[in-house]
């Protein structure tokens, strides 16, 4: 599982702002030489499945 794929696939019931507030962390921790499945990635995407239980 790619947690930013799954991020992509629910983004659609994410408010926009909490949207651009995930992707600038990945964009930022990817830039830092973090990598896609690393636990803060995952950490992310719990974050965003809070939105669609909501």
């Amino acid at each position: 599982m790619n947690p930013i794929n799954e991020i992509h696939k629910i983004s659609h019931h994410i408010p926009l702002k909490a949207l651009q507030d995930i992707h600038q962390r990945i964009i930022d921790w990817l830039a830092g030489g973090g990598k896609e499945d690393d636990p803060y990635i995952h950490q992310q995407l719990r974050y965003a499945r809070q939105f669609v239980k909501e």
